[in-house]
């Protein structure tokens, strides 16, 4: 595992010692401090204000939690620029079509990428791959759609991934299966007695489902 990987290697061990997807909670609070940064130092960089302005803004998602942050210089200088472009085309009566991408979103998938690939190549059985392992099979593993990631790349190329991480997750997900379609047997009519058997965790596996499918981070 080369030097310049070991900040991937403690996040991740880390990570994986909290509840949920460890690649979803790596994302969140990355994108989370890259905001804080963003809003600090980049506000007054042309390119970045460019690209922002292009791109209609933050995304719903990433701009959910901006009123939550302390520069309110930064984001009404930023909400200037879109609520211009949006006078512009109420007052033209056309739609109005961002043409960009939402920067958080681009460093978002930049970050998984950069992890993802980073997993896929943590089979060379070195002593910190071998303590990876350990706490990532201790995990909840990645959800669905990062272990997608995980497994094809961004141009849809299959990756090879290592074969305990491979075998961890096909296991889980089938567990889950097992449990999802036992929950969905026994909540028939007629079967109470049955589904009052079923521990806490598999009365509310279909919490866990949901997670699952659509990631952990909030």
């Amino acid at each position: 595992m080369p030097v310049d990987k070991h900040i991937n290697f403690f996040e991740l061990q880390k990570a994986a010692e909290k509840p949920g997807c460890p690649l979803c909670r790596i994302v969140a609070d990355r994108a989370e401090r890259y905001i804080d940064n963003m809003l600090f130092e980049h506000v007054s960089d042309r390119v970045f204000r460019a690209n922002h302005r292009a791109a209609g803004g933050f995304c719903d998602f990433h701009s959910r939690n901006l009123a939550a942050f302390r520069d309110g210089l930064a984001v009404a200088i930023m909400g200037r620029d879109i609520l211009e472009d949006r006078i512009v085309a109420f007052e033209k009566h056309r739609p109005w079509k961002p043409k960009g991408q939402c920067p958080i979103c681009v460093e978002r998938d930049r970050i998984e990428e950069e992890y993802l690939s980073f997993l896929s190549n943590a089979g060379g059985g070195s002593s910190e791959e071998l303590e990876l392992q350990a706490a990532f099979e201790k995990s909840e593993g990645l959800c669905a759609p990062h272990y997608a990631g995980l497994c094809f790349t961004p141009k849809e190329k299959a990756r090879n991934i290592p074969r305990w991480l491979k075998d961890f997750h096909e296991k889980k997900f089938n567990e889950l299966l097992r449990r999802t379609s036992q929950f969905i047997e026994f909540s028939a009519y007629g079967r109470q007695e049955e589904f009052a058997k079923l521990s806490e965790k598999d009365q509310l596996v279909w919490k866990e489902l949901a997670l699952t499918l659509r990631g952990t981070a909030d």
